[in-house]
Order: structure tokens, then C-alpha cells, then sequence
């Protein structure tokens, strides 16, 4: 089974993946770590605009699930992952067509998320608030937006403790995946 966790950037979702891989005993897979293998591999330095040109140039190549090939290519069968970073609803066909899949949306408001990222200081991280929202357009011109909407399960992290948003996606996940068993052609 792969649990896929989305989300707009600042959310949580790596926060939450984490934890719930954790708490799963299962393998943590973070999509840009492929990506930023496939740099290191091409020999391209690894800052986030060449990071976005080879996403891209991989989707132009491979489709627009070209990400999630990688990852399918690395996991093996019958093994419990936890996918984090999803960001387009082809990625989250070619997980479905090689094993049953449950995905996560984590949500926060943009003001909540832009406070995290400022916050955190990462160097790509948006210096501003229009930054931010520019960052936010072209995550959902990538499809991100479609991948929330077409969510299993989605969790509120906000207003709240980082443990209490992972009970809770916990909580649905064992639900869901009753059903997911039940029909295992979902």
C-alpha cells in the first residue's frame, strides 16, 4: 500500500509524512528527492530553479508522471510506503496502477503557510508575500490543486498540535483503508 501525502507548500505534508511513516513502520519516499538524485546523476547543480527545470524537462521526456516512475522503480511489492510530495493527478495514476493507494491532502491557510515558510529560511523559500503567491500559482498550474481536490483523506494543520494532525490522518487512514482492502480494485 502507498499513502501519498499532498499539499501546498508550508502545510506540513513532510512534517505529517514523516510522522506517519514513523508511526507506520513504514518507508518514508519524498518525490524531490528523486528529482534531486536525477540532478546529482546529470550532473546539474541542485538549487530549486535547475530542480524545476529538470521536473519539467523529466515531464517532457517521460509524461507527467515522470517523478512518480522513479519512485515506482525503487519500491517493492507489498511493502508499506509513504509517498510525500504528490503534485499532479498523473502521479497519482501510476501509484494506483501498481498498488492500492491512499492520499492525503494537508491543508493550512496561505497565511498560516507563509508564516511557516518565512520561518523555516530555506534559501527558495518566497521572501514575500507576493513570492509566496507566485510560488502558489505555478505549484497549481502543475496540477496540485486537482490532487487536494481528489483527496482520500484531507487534515487541517493549523490552530493545532503536530501530533494531534497526525492522530487524526491515522485515525481516517485505518478507515480508509478498511475500505481500500474491501475493494481492492479502488
Amino acid at each position: 500500500m502507498l499513502i501519498c501525502v499532498t499539499g501546498m507548500p508550508g502545510a506540513g505534508k513532510s512534517e505529517v509524512a514523516m510522522r506517519i511513516a514513523k508511526r507506520l513502520n513504514a518507508k518514508l519516499l519524498n518525490m524531490g528527492d528523486f528529482v534531486r538524485s536525477e540532478a546529482l546523476r546529470r550532473g546539474f547543480p541542485v538549487d530549486r530553479e535547475n530542480l524545476l527545470r529538470l521536473a519539467n524537462e523529466l515531464r517532457e521526456e517521460m509524461g507527467p508522471d515522470a517523478v512518480a516512475k522513479l519512485v515506482l522503480a525503487s519500491i517493492a511489492e507489498g511493502s508499506l510506503y509513504v509517498i510525500d510530495g504528490v503534485r499532479n493527478l498523473e502521479e497519482v495514476n501510476a501509484f494506483k496502477s501498481k498498488a492500492n493507494v491512499i492520499l492525503i491532502a494537508v491543508h493550512a491557510s496561505p497565511k498560516e503557510r507563509f508564516r511557516r515558510l518565512l520561518s523555516r529560511g530555506r534559501e527558495d523559500d518566497p521572501k514575500n508575500y507576493q513570492e509566496f503567491l507566485e510560488r502558489d500559482l505555478k505549484e497549481l498550474k502543475l496540477g496540485l490543486g486537482n490532487v487536494i481536490a481528489m483527496a482520500d483523506l484531507i487534515v487541517v494543520n493549523q490552530g493545532r498540535d503536530i501530533e494531534s494532525v497526525v492522530e487524526e490522518a491515522l485515525r481516517m487512514i485505518k478507515e480508509v483503508s478498511k475500505d481500500v482492502h474491501a475493494n481492492s480494485d479502488v
